[in-house]
């Protein structure tokens, strides 16, 4: 069997996480990711980014807030491979990043020791099951 959440208990779990990962710091790596969140991160670090905030869930999705830029300097130069995003709890959630299709939308995936890059886009979605 299989659990259907309706959409105001969606919303209130795409809320708590999105007010779990306010101000959490997204980290962006080269290489292929690890298997486990809680593994030790593979790669080259090539920056970091420091979140805003997330939008009010509607219809189970909280999106990133663009209102404030999510920015961050890079500290080497490389190919974004993955990234991971830690709370200031240290819960962790590791994903694909790239200019598209991805877990977590940058504007370049070629960085640039001190070049800028920009999260542009990173949705938390409950699905209904």
């Amino acid at each position: 069997m299989t659990l259907k959440l309706g959409t105001t208990m969606r919303n209130l779990i795409a809320d708590a996480m999105g007010t779990e990962l306010a101000s959490a710091t997204l980290s962006v790596y080269t290489g292929s990711q690890p298997a486990d969140p809680q593994a030790t991160a593979t790669g080259t670090k090539l920056v970091d980014i420091t979140l805003t905030s997330f939008d009010t869930a509607a219809s189970g999705v909280a999106a990133l807030n663009t209102a404030s830029p999510n920015d961050g300097t890079a500290v080497a130069t490389g190919t974004a491979g993955w990234a991971r995003l830690i709370s200031a709890s240290s819960r962790r959630i590791d994903g694909t990043v790239g200019t598209t299709g991805t877990d977590f939308i940058i504007n370049t995936a070629s960085i640039t020791n001190g070049g800028t890059v920009t999260l542009l886009e990173m949705d938390i979605t409950q699905p209904e099951s």
